[in-house]
C-alpha cells in the first residue's frame, strides 16, 4: 500500500483508509462484533493504516469497537475521530440535528473519546460539523491546547466552507478536511479543493462510493426501511431510477477495463491529486480487498474523461442529504 501525506504537519497515512461508520448499524443491521473485528484486522493486513470513526457513530459504540479491534496494531495505525454533535439532541431526535463545539464541551468529549478508544492520544481529531454559535477560532484554539497537552496529534475539519477553513487554519494548523466527494458529489472541486491546496491542507473524501451506490449496493427497490439512505433524496423515487442508469454505465465501462465499478470510482478519486485519501467503508473482507486493489489502478487522461462522462455531475438527480442534513453542511 502506498502512503500519502495529509497537510504539512507530518500526518502520513495509507492511500486508502477505512471508514468505520457502517460497522455500527447506519446502513441496515450492524454485523456482529466478530465480523467487524475481522474487517479491522484484515484492513491492517492489507496495508491500511488510516481508520475513521466518530463519537456519534453507533451512539458512541463505534469508537469502542474500533479501539478494541485496533489495539493489537496501535503502533501501526492512525485513528481519527470526531466531535461536534449534541448527542443529547441526537437521542431525542433519533439522529443528530444539533451541534455543540463549545470549548468546554470539546475538552469533555475528547477525554471521553480517549477512554472509549482505549488510547493515550487521538491521532486526528475532526470537528464533525461547524457550529454556527461558536467562533471557529475558539474551536481551533481549543484543539490546539489539546495538541499541546498531548491528547491529540493533528486537527481536522469536516464539511467546512473555504472561509471557515481559512479562519481555523490561521488560528491552529488544519491537517486535513473531510467532506463528501465522489463521482456523483463533485461540489468540493469548485472552491474547497483550491482553498485546501493553497493552504497546504489534505483532503479526505467520505462516501467515496456514494454510500455504496456506485458499487451497486442499492437496487431499484431502494434502501430498506431504517437504512440511513432511505432518508436521502438521491435514493428515492425518480431520482433513484435516474441514478441507477448512471451506475449501469459506469459498471459497463469498468467491466470493459477488467475492474469493478467501485474500483474505477476509487481510482478516479485517487487520480484527482496525491493529497486525497478516500475512506470507503465496508462490512465485508471481500469488498475490503476489492477497494484496496483500486490503489494500484493506473488511469490515463482518456480513462478519466471516460469515467467522468459515464457519471456526469449534471446528470445526478437529488440532493445528497435531506433538509436536516443540508442544514449542517457549512458550504
Amino acid at each position: 500500500m502506498q502512503t500519502r501525506k495529509l497537510g504539512t504537519q507530518g500526518l502520513e497515512v495509507s492511500a486508502i483508509g477505512l471508514g468505520c461508520m457502517g460497522l455500527s448499524a447506519v446502513y441496515g443491521p450492524a454485523p456482529d462484533e466478530a465480523q467487524s473485528l475481522e474487517v479491522l484486522a484484515k484492513a491492517v493486513d492489507l496495508g491500511i493504516t488510516f481508520f475513521d470513526t466518530a463519537e456519534v457513530y453507533g451512539r458512541q459504540t463505534n469508537e469502542v469497537l474500533v479501539g478494541k479491534g485496533l489495539a493489537p496494531y496501535r503502533d501501526r495505525v492512525v485513528i481519527a475521530t470526531k466531535f461536534g454533535f449534541d448527542l443529547a439532541d441526537a437521542a431525542k431526535a433519533g439522529r443528530p440535528r444539533g451541534v455543540d463545539s463549545r470549548p468546554e464541551h470539546v475538552r469533555e468529549v475528547t477525554d471521553a473519546s480517549l477512554k472509549r478508544l482505549g488510547v493515550e492520544v487521538i491521532d486526528l481529531l475532526y470537528q464533525h460539523r461547524v457550529d454556527p454559535n461558536v467562533p471557529i477560532e475558539d474551536v481551533a484554539g481549543t484543539v490546539g491546547e489539546l495538541v499541546k497537552a498531548g491528547k491529540v496529534r493533528f486537527f481536522g475539519l469536516s464539511e467546512a466552507s473555504p472561509q471557515t477553513i481559512r479562519r481555523a487554519h490561521a488560528t491552529f494548523p488544519v491537517s486535513c478536511l473531510q467532506s463528501e466527494y465522489s463521482l456523483w458529489t463533485r461540489d468540493p472541486e469548485r472552491a474547497v479543493l483550491p482553498t485546501l491546496r493553497e493552504l497546504g491542507i489534505g483532503f479526505v473524501p467520505y462516501s467515496p462510493l456514494g454510500r455504496g451506490f456506485l458499487a451497486g449496493a442499492v437496487g431499484a427497490g431502494g434502501p430498506p426501511a431504517g437504512d440511513f439512505r432511505s432518508f436521502v433524496p438521491r435514493f428515492q423515487g425518480e431520482a433513484l431510477a435516474k441514478n441507477l442508469g448512471l451506475v449501469e454505465t459506469l459498471r459497463g465501462l469498468a467491466q470493459a477495463k477488467g475492474h469493478t465499478a467501485a474500483q474505477l470510482a476509487l481510482a478516479w478519486l485517487l487520480h484527482q491529486g496525491d493529497d486525497i485519501v478516500p475512506i470507503p467503508g465496508t462490512t465485508k473482507t471481500a469488498r475490503l480487498q476489492e477497494n484496496v486493489a483500486a490503489a494500484a489502478i493506473q488511469l490515463s487522461p482518456a480513462d478519466i474523461a471516460a469515467i467522468e462522462a459515464a457519471v456526469p455531475e449534471t446528470e445526478v438527480a437529488g440532493e445528497r442529504y435531506d433538509d436536516n442534513g443540508l442544514a449542517l453542511v457549512n458550504l
